[in-house]
């Protein structure tokens, strides 16, 4: 009688032991893992709704910030685009008593939204007259980017300089609105 109780025994023991095992691997493990899963992405989706609430805050600042950026843009006209900047590099260097040598624009169209027009931009002088024209460029009304100066002197005592610079200008493409 023993034997029968202690049979009864294992085979329940067994049994709940396969139970604890399915229930481990196949019910809490999943359900625990989806949890986690879910709870990221909350956590997630309240870090976005807070970054979208902080932006409809700041919505005045950042459309003015975008304004004032839109409107030093250059045209989408290239012709009209390198017109500006040849005005612009031809102002700056009779504002500098800097000689312009050569400016060469080049357009890359890179994206349906923007262009850019690459420039080499060579002009000599002294250090005044180019450290006053790379003023001027920097400061300028225009979305120009420096990319690359370079300073070189023609003549031992340095009073002979040549400023080379490789110039980004951006040219937003206007898109219809709807």
């Amino acid at each position: 009688m023993k034997i029968r109780n202690r049979q009864d025994f294992l085979v329940a023991l067994t049994l709940a032991a396969a139970g604890l095992f399915v229930a481990v691997n196949f019910i809490f493990t999943p359900l625990d893992n989806w949890w986690t899963a879910r709870s990221a992405q909350v956590r997630e989706l309240r870090a976005k709704v807070a970054e979208g609430n902080q932006l409809l805050k700041r919505e005045s600042v950042v459309r003015g910030r975008w304004d004032a950026m839109r409107s030093k843009a250059l045209p989408a006209n290239t012709s009209l685009a390198e017109q500006r900047v040849l005005e612009a590099f031809d102002g700056w260097s009779r504002d500098s008593s800097a000689e312009l040598t050569s400016l060469m624009p080049q357009w890359k169209n890179d994206s349906t939204n923007y262009m850019t027009l690459a420039c080499r931009v060579e002009a000599a002088g002294s250090l005044g007259t180019l450290s006053r024209f790379l003023y001027e460029v920097e400061g300028g009304s225009l979305a120009l980017r420096l990319d690359s100066v370079e300073l070189n002197a023609h003549d031992n005592a340095g009073q002979q300089l040549t400023l080379g610079l490789e110039v980004n200008g951006l040219a937003l493409i206007q898109q219809d609105k709807k």
